[in-house]
């Protein structure tokens, strides 16, 4: 059975850094996609970045381009996401989310397995 334990969220002023880490287990993930996505209170669930787990090609929104980082760690079966240059607009719960194949996928309903999210909250 997967499991996926999201860590890291937390308070943070704006323009500030955080690193959010999702461990993975239950299974060998090389043909599996990770995706993180946020949802803020009142808002839909967005999609904010993906990697591929075998070769680590990445995507994000366009809304993190430049600021987040997402990455992997294939020994650890741990995917990170950096967080830099934090807005008050990116408070929100984080989830990491596991999908099949290798398409990077930016919708809630192409992942099939979910973390319990990590809160991530940035003040002005």
């Amino acid at each position: 059975q997967v499991q996926l334990v999201e860590s890291g969220g937390g308070l943070v002023q704006a323009g500030g850094s955080l690193r959010l880490s999702c461990a993975a287990s239950g299974r060998t993930f090389n043909n599996y996609s990770v995706g993180w996505f946020r949802q803020a209170p009142g808002k839909e669930r967005e999609f904010v970045a993906a990697v591929r787990w075998s070769g680590g090609s990445t995507y994000y929104a366009d809304s993190v381009k430049g600021r987040f980082t997402i990455s992997r760690d294939n020994a650890k079966n741990t995917v990170y996401l950096q967080l830099n240059s934090l807005e008050p607009e990116d408070t929100a719960v984080y989830y990491c989310a596991v999908r099949p194949g290798r398409v990077l996928g930016t919708t809630s309903s192409e992942y099939a397995y979910w973390g319990q999210g990590t809160q991530v909250t940035v003040s002005s």
